[in-house]
């Protein structure tokens, strides 16, 4: 996981290798947090590997040198992701539904998975700007946990801050959104 920052650190100071081996570290990242997030069904509409895709894309492709390290890399990453996932939750809500959108209960509120439905997607999409601007750190834990399928673990690294910070952010944070959704 320290690789990436250290590649970004050696493409910063011109190595032209650390940029290959950049790509393929932080792909390899990348289509693991997709697969994870899809689940081992997968999805019939979204596979891992296009999730990957469109969110390198909106990365900007190879043109890696704007992140300072890991944690910048994949908040930046978690944000395109749930940014990717609301536009397909919503494309596929007006589809089925013909646009309404119901709010729905976060009580028990996971990692999103490939059975999470579109409906939740959705409404903690909505309460996560308000959050955003209220607790900034733990929204960015909804990000990577949620969205983008990270560990307890894997998010404090990210976030460089414990994982007992981690379960106490992540229980506050469920708390709020469910009682935000729930209104």
């Amino acid at each position: 996981m320290n690789d990436v920052t250290r590649l970004l650190g050696e493409m910063a100071d011109g190595d032209s290798n650390a940029g290959e081996q950049l790509i393929s570290v932080v792909y390899a990242e990348l289509r693991r947090m997709a697969a994870h997030h899809m689940g081992p069904q997968g999805d019939r509409t979204l596979q891992p590997t296009a999730l990957v895709h469109e969110v390198w894309l909106k990365l900007g492709g190879d043109q890696l040198n704007g992140w300072e390290n890991r944690a910048h890399f994949f908040g930046t990453a978690a944000t395109a992701m749930r940014s990717i996932l609301v536009d397909r939750a919503r494309r596929r809500k007006a589809l089925r539904h013909g646009g309404g959108q119901e709010r729905v209960g976060l009580d028990n509120l996971q990692v999103a998975d490939g059975d999470a439905c579109d409906d939740q997607i959705l409404a903690v999409h909505e309460v996560l700007e308000k959050f955003a601007a209220e607790h900034p750190d733990k929204a960015e834990l909804v990000m990577l946990r949620y969205f983008a399928g990270l560990t307890v673990k894997e998010a404090a690294d990210t976030l460089g801050v414990s994982e007992p910070t981690v379960h106490r952010w992540w229980a506050f944070a469920r708390g709020w959104l469910g009682r935000e959704i729930n209104l």
